[in-house]
C-alpha cells in the first residue's frame, strides 16, 4: 500500500493481483486496485478528471485519461474521503502505475493537481 498528499488530499493505493483473470501463458495479467482519497482540508472538493500512467516491464507505456473515475464525479466534504476500485491489464508480470487527478476547490472554483502516487503491480509468484 502506498500513500501520498497533496494540496491536502491524501490518496492511498493498494493492489491485488487477480490470478484467476490472467493468462500467463498468453502474457495477459490483470491487478486490481482500490484507491482511497481523503479530504484532509477545509473545503469540500470535486474530483473532476484523471490522468494515469501505466508501464509494463517489457516496456509497454500506455496513458489514460478521462472524466472522473469509474463514471463518477464524486464531491469530497472536508473530513471525509471516496474509495473506489478499478483494474489495469498488463501484458508481462510486473509494471507499475502513477497518475494524477484534478480536482476543483469548490469555495473559490481553483484547480488542484493530486499527485497519485506511483505502485508496484506484480504477480505474487514473482516475489519467489
Amino acid at each position: 500500500m502506498v500513500q501520498q498528499v497533496t494540496e491536502g488530499v491524501s490518496v492511498t493505493v493498494e493492489t491485488f493481483y487477480q490470478a484467476h483473470q490472467s493468462n500467463p501463458l498468453s502474457s495477459e495479467y490483470l491487478f486490481a486496485y482500490r484507491v482511497v482519497i481523503e479530504n484532509l482540508s477545509e473545503f469540500p472538493i470535486k474530483l473532476l478528471r484523471r490522468h494515469w500512467h501505466i508501464i509494463d516491464s517489457n516496456g509497454s507505456y500506455r496513458e489514460v485519461e478521462g472524466e472522473g473515475v469509474v463514471g463518477q464525479q464524486p464531491i469530497i466534504e472536508p473530513g471525509g474521503n471516496y474509495q473506489y476500485a478499478s483494474a489495469a491489464n498488463l501484458r508481462s508480470d510486473m509494471g507499475k502505475m502513477f497518475g494524477s487527478y484534478q480536482m476543483e476547490n469548490l469555495y473559490n472554483k481553483r484547480l488542484l493537481t493530486i499527485h497519485i502516487p506511483e505502485f508496484q503491480l506484480i504477480a505474487p509468484f514473482k516475489n519467489n
